[in-house]
């Protein structure tokens, strides 16, 4: 929802190229949360895209100084959190019901101080990835949590049952990128190099030969 994000202008991409969905946090709730018939536009616009009209890349984009994910690090105080406040605050309860898992690696990590990887589940249960998240320390704290809730929509994204045949196909991809409002730098998280991989002059060529190697 950032107005400062502009998806069309960082991929040189025109009218009718891509579907864009925007929300609070970048979320894509995780299908769990949906019984019989209750939804949400997220995952209409995942069918929308993906079985309707047969899109065969997914990409998720957060990016830094994302005013949901600060006020997602925020809710670790239990107080901020509670009940009480989330009914007053729509994107307190948005974050809380549907973001929670991504706080939670978010604290297994810092733990560690971010010197381990972190384990996600990918296209299907038994294809998972880790992922070392901004070992260099390059970023705020908040970015951090930032880049693993990119990360964790991956994984919401695979719990979907209408795209589960497409995924196991490979047929479908997914995909995580990560924009730094401040420098305009944008990052491609890479399987291969387990981390977000900032795609410039020297890493363009091996993060191309990735793709068209695993999701060609």
């Amino acid at each position: 929802m950032d107005s400062r994000m502009i998806p069309t202008r960082f991929t040189e991409t025109n009218i009718g190229d891509m579907f864009v969905v925007r929300n609070a946090g970048n979320l894509i709730p995780h299908s769990q949360h949906f019984v019989d018939e209750l939804t949400m536009c997220e995952p209409a616009a995942l069918e929308l895209g993906s079985v309707i009209n047969n899109i065969k890349h997914i990409i998720v984009c957060g990016h830094s100084d994302c005013k949901a994910m600060n006020l997602l690090y925020a809710l670790r105080d239990e107080d901020f959190a509670s009940k009480v406040n989330r009914r007053i605050s729509p994107l307190r309860a948005w974050l809380y019901a549907h973001a929670s898992n991504s706080l939670a690696k978010f604290q297994q990590l810092e733990v560690v101080g971010f010197h381990e990887p972190i384990l996600f589940q990918a296209e299907t249960p038994l294809r998972k990835f880790v992922a070392y998240i901004d070992s260099d320390n390059k970023f705020a704290i908040e970015d951090k949590l930032s880049q693993i809730n990119t990360l964790q929509q991956l994984q919401n994204i695979a719990s979907y049952g209408f795209l589960k045949k497409r995924l196991e196909r490979h047929d479908l991809h997914i995909h995580a990128l990560w924009f730094d409002i401040y420098t305009g730098d944008i990052y491609y998280f890479s399987r291969g190099n387990k981390r977000f991989v900032e795609i410039n002059e020297s890493t363009e060529a091996s993060l191309l030969a990735e793709i068209k190697e695993y999701y060609s």
